[in-house]
C-alpha cells in the first residue's frame, strides 16, 4: 500500500491553523546591548528579520506515553513553558534561538488557544522532528 501524500497534506492541514511568523536574529546577541537599569541584553531595534510566515500551529509539547506511569515510578515531565510548533515541510529549517510568533488563527469558532495569540516562543530543539507533510521544532514561551 503506497503512502498518500497529498492526503497525509490534507489531513495535517486542518491542524496548522495559526498564523506564524518566524523571526531571525541574524547576528544573535552579539549586538545587543546591557540595559543596567533591568541587567537584561536589549537587541537593537530592528535588529530581528522576517524569515517565514504561513499556517502551523503551537501546541503543548506532547507526552511520550499515552499512559500513565506505574504507582512510584519516576517520569520526567517536560516543564510547562514548552511547547511544540509543527509547521508545513516548505518551511525553512529553523535555527536554535529563532522567534515564533503566532500573529492570529484561521480556525473557525476561534483559536485552539486564545492566550497564544501575540505569544512569541523561542526555538530551543530544532531537530524534535521532520515527517512527510510537517517539521516538529520545540519551544519556549517569551512572552
Amino acid at each position: 500500500m503506497a503512502f498518500d501524500v497529498e492526503g497525509a497534506r490534507r489531513v495535517v492541514g486542518r491542524v496548522l491553523d495559526d498564523e506564524l511568523e518566524v523571526w531571525r536574529d541574524g547576528a544573535g546577541r552579539a549586538d545587543d546591548v546591557l540595559d543596567e537599569n533591568t541587567g537584561r541584553l536589549v537587541p537593537p531595534a530592528g535588529d530581528e528579520v522576517l524569515v517565514w510566515a504561513g499556517l502551523g500551529a503551537v501546541m503543548p509539547l506532547g507526552r511520550p506515553a499515552l499512559t500513565p506511569p506505574f504507582a512510584g515510578a519516576t517520569v520526567a515531565q517536560p516543564p510547562t513553558t514548552d511547547y511544540q510548533a509543527v509547521l508545513p515541510i516548505e518551511a525553512p529549517p529553523l535555527r536554535r534561538d529563532d522567534v515564533v510568533r503566532v500573529a492570529g488563527s484561521v480556525r473557525p469558532g476561534g483559536p485552539r488557544d486564545a492566550a497564544l495569540v501575540g505569544r512569541r516562543f523561542r526555538v530551543a530543539d530544532e531537530t524534535v522532528g521532520t515527517f512527510t507533510v510537517v517539521r516538529i521544532v520545540r519551544v519556549q514561551v517569551i512572552d
